[in-house]
């Protein structure tokens, strides 16, 4: 993996400067806590499109959520469930505006056979949703930060019976040894998604997480055997679709959308359509600090010429500036 961009000094008030594993949030924020909300309920995913990184939940106590930061904008479906983000964990893309990426399905189904779902079966006429499944629900608990995203709660999820039964609701602390017992960490280590940090991620957690999808990078699992991010040929939808090149999730949903823009007419390159994202959209030019010391916008990484794109940086280097900056997608 390319190694073009480099720290360049300590940030202006981040004490111990270039220290290595300094952990730096942007935007002043205090270090983010290792205590989060354990919710118990249980797992659906007939009559749901569950993908590699997000899954329907329905909790027992549906007031759990009011003790959660911005709870009462989680949006729950008619059934009581609600979608699940996972933490730290970006798969490739099952459907984003009408595309998607290669081992987006098998990342699905690697999600639901580690939550414990099979014979499943799927719409032959809308076919990312699931018809039927056994069980018809897995007993689960989730651990969320106190936030939400677009109406979606950003959470650890563990259907480890020694977690699940053996554990209280409520504030909970997340240790090494709890991140264990998560899908989430099973998903990085196995290379069935890219990690992908945020400046909450806590720093105990960042370690061990990354540490993980390191692991399944040196032996080229999953998909870091066909990740093309460092460069690759942008010459269509069709050059990163689901037959194309595999390239970083938050990377496709940039493309994908800059090309929709060009055949609407816009001249520039994609470096150039980034920069000019409002904040306020989808696909903004998002903050980042590269080693938890360099902040950085995400155009500044990407080099689009002569019809190639170049992502200048290791993604395990990345923290993204916010969740509240987070994909919806």
């Amino acid at each position: 993996m390319p190694q073009a961009v480099t720290p360049a000094g300590p940030v202006a008030g981040v004490a111990g400067g270039t220290r290595p594993g300094r952990w730096q949030p942007t935007g002043g924020d205090a270090v983010p806590s290792p205590f989060y909300l354990a919710v118990r309920g249980r797992l659906l995913v007939a009559g749901k499109e569950p993908d590699g990184d997000s899954v329907r939940f329905l909790p027992h106590d549906r007031d759990a959520y009011r003790a959660l930061q911005r709870g009462g904008g989680i949006r729950p479906a008619r059934d009581g469930t609600v979608q699940l983000r996972l933490e730290g964990v970006d798969a490739p893309e099952l459907r984003y505006s009408g595309a998607s990426q290669p081992l987006g399905a098998q990342a699905r189904d690697a999600l639901l056979a580690a939550l414990g779902f099979a014979h499943l079966e799927f719409d032959p006429v809308q076919p990312q949703r699931v018809v039927h499944a056994e069980p018809a629900s897995v007993p689960a608990m989730i651990l969320c930060q106190p936030l939400a995203i677009s109406g979606r709660p950003i959470a650890y999820l563990t259907v480890d019976p020694e977690a699940v039964d053996g554990l209280r609701p409520g504030r909970l602390l997340v240790d090494q040894a709890l991140l264990e017992r998560t899908v989430n960490l099973r998903l990085l280590r196995e290379g069935v998604a890219y990690y992908t940090a945020y400046a909450s991620t806590p720093p105990g957690h960042h370690r061990h997480l990354r540490a993980a999808a390191a692991g399944a990078r040196e032996a080229r699992l999953g998909v870091w055997a066909r990740d093309a991010s460092a460069g690759f040929a942008l010459d269509g939808r069709h050059s990163i679709d689901q037959q194309g090149q595999l390239v970083l999730p938050k990377l496709f949903r940039r493309c994908t959308d800059y090309l929709t823009d060009v055949a609407a007419g816009f001249p520039g390159s994609l470096t150039d359509w980034l920069t000019r994202q409002p904040a306020t959209t989808r696909n903004r030019d998002d903050h980042l600090v590269i080693r938890y010391i360099r902040p950085a916008r995400l155009s500044d990484l990407v080099v689009h010429r002569d019809g190639r794109v170049a992502f200048q940086a290791d993604p395990l280097d990345l923290a993204f500036g916010s969740t509240t900056g987070r994909d919806s997608a």
